[in-house]
């Protein structure tokens, strides 16, 4: 690793793969498709206390927890054989259409790719494994015990890259999860803001999706 490289971090799950069509399908399947769409957005609530009030879970159980959580608020009732299901189908979640050339086009501008996960290591492996697009790592939230939006993910990244810190530049699907806390450690970040959403801070770049992601990293931070 020298002066020269250039870092960019990314958010996998949202960002990467599809997180609202992973969870999504297997909420429908256990409770009806029908009730998908309202079932997501109680997850999508539930799932952050649980993150913060556990930081040292695996996040299968995170899921699992939340699951069950989530059935119970709905006097649903989950089959012990169903507790992990959504750990079990997350390595099938699929992977946005754009997302692998994107990757590509990136690394071969000279761009270090790392995720930054709030995920299990066999779960970012084989997602990546899926992407199909070299990383040079991952800083994995049940290995440091800390789930972003807490700091813990930048912070394991830097002590173990060195990165220069003017050379990294962080992409993310989420605001809450990736925009505020780069804002806070004053990292540059692009939001690949894929549902239309608003938020502030403002991040240092938006884009709908990962199409003209190398352009836009290099314009952070040219190659020379």
């Amino acid at each position: 690793m020298t002066a020269i490289d250039r870092w960019a971090t990314f958010d996998c799950y949202g960002t990467l793969v599809d997180w609202n069509a992973g969870i999504g399908a297997e909420l429908g399947r256990l409770f009806g498709d029908g009730e998908r769409e309202r079932l997501l957005r109680r997850y999508q609530e539930i799932e952050p206390r649980v993150q913060r009030d556990h930081p040292q879970a695996r996040y299968r159980t995170v899921m699992a927890m939340v699951l069950a959580d989530l059935a119970a608020q709905e006097g649903f009732r989950v089959p012990d054989e169903e507790r992990d299901a959504l750990g079990l189908s997350l390595p099938r979640w699929p992977v946005f259409e754009e997302v692998p050339a994107a990757l590509v086009e990136a690394h071969e501008r000279g761009w270090r790719l790392v995720a930054l996960t709030n995920s299990d290591r066999d779960l970012i492996d084989a997602s990546l494994a899926a992407i199909g697009v070299p990383f040079d790592g991952a800083v994995v939230a049940s290995e440091i015990g800390s789930y972003k939006p807490d700091h813990g993910h930048w912070e394991a990244f830097y002590a173990t890259t060195h990165a220069d810190r003017s050379r990294h530049v962080h992409v993310a699907q989420s605001h809450f999860h990736d925009v505020v806390p780069a804002n806070e450690l004053a990292i540059p970040s692009v939001w690949i803001n894929r549902l239309g959403e608003t938020g502030d801070p403002r991040p240092t770049r938006e884009l709908p999706d990962l199409h003209g992601l190398a352009d836009v990293l290099d314009e952070l931070v040219p190659a020379h």
